[in-house]
């Protein structure tokens, strides 16, 4: 039996060449959860439970993520926001999933939003975490910056030379992410990192996953190029917003511009928790996309 709950893991028909490994669980109104860095599709470990006795739950491994592909390609073509909305969409395709709400933390997020704009009419609603945009140049105040060093680390060759294919240097690095973005009351096991080394230990995995900050889509990049869309073009959606309490990255005062993009948006602080909402608050994530999935049935 998997992490989530589901059989067995699948795999998706390739879309540009990638093939997602996947998980489904339950039955019911379609969900589809969306993972973070440095994570897979086991982020949801604790979420599927609660989820899959009223929806059909899948949760998959990103585009150079998990059991994913992982191909050598030109990250701004292979690993950006677009290219990874179009593998989940591929997959719902794929799944014969009508409107599913989306769900996604992290980088999770950023490619739930991209679906959502680019194809609103493809999803029901989505429920997301930080990152949002309206960062704007805050992104480069000294406080940020000392909490986003990773992003610029991410795109030198160097990343690649000190930590792919060394699990020593992997755990080691990937450990202080899990430990510093977290909550007060959150600390991974033993166990939860020797499970992240096996996942992002073996060679070209790290690099891959990193991919996604060197196709520019980290909150740095997309952050300083954001332009706030005229009101006839904010994400149409039904958004539901989980702000976390001690996210060192996304504080809750980065909040106040979510109006700016999003035309049906709500606000949920989370009190308590960091950065990994799924795994620090499940109930509080699944109770979000159970009434998300309820408010869209009734619709």
């Amino acid at each position: 039996t998997c992490a989530t709950g589901a059989s067995s893991v699948l795999r998706s028909a390739p879309v540009d060449g990638f093939r997602l490994a996947y998980e489904r669980a339950g039955t019911g109104p379609p969900v589809v959860l969306l993972h973070g860095w440095p994570g897979d599709h086991a982020d949801y470990r604790a979420v599927t439970p609660r989820l899959r006795d009223g929806a059909d739950v899948i949760v998959c491994d990103l585009r150079g993520f998990g059991a994913s592909d992982k191909h050598p390609q030109d990250p701004a073509t292979a690993y950006s926001a677009a290219a990874q909305a179009r593998s989940v969409l591929g997959l719902i395709d794929e799944l014969g999933l009508s409107a599913p709400v989306i769900a996604g933390y992290d980088i999770g997020s950023r490619i739930a939003q991209t679906i959502a704009r680019t194809a609103p009419e493809r999803v029901r609603a989505i429920v997301v975490c930080p990152p949002l945009p309206g960062v704007g140049e805050r992104v480069l105040s000294p406080g940020a910056q000392r909490e986003f060093w990773y992003q610029a680390f991410h795109q030198l060759q160097l990343a690649e030379a000190l930590i792919d294919g060394r699990p020593d240097a992997v755990r080691a690095y990937l450990g202080h992410f899990w430990s510093h973005w977290s909550g007060p009351a959150y600390q991974p096991s033993d166990a939860d990192l020797d499970r992240l080394v096996e996942t992002y230990g073996p060679p070209g995995a790290f690099a891959a996953s990193i991919g996604w900050y060197r196709a520019g889509s980290g909150t740095v990049a997309s952050g300083l190029s954001e332009v706030v869309p005229d009101a006839r073009d904010r994400i149409p959606v039904p958004t539901a917003v989980l702000w976390p309490e001690h996210d060192p990255l996304f504080p809750p005062a980065w909040g106040d511009r979510v109006d700016e993009f999003f035309a049906a948006a709500t606000l949920e602080p989370v009190a308590g928790v960091g950065h990994f909402v799924p795994l620090e608050a499940p109930d509080v994530f699944a109770s979000a996309v159970g009434a998300a999935v309820a408010r869209a049935e009734q619709a």
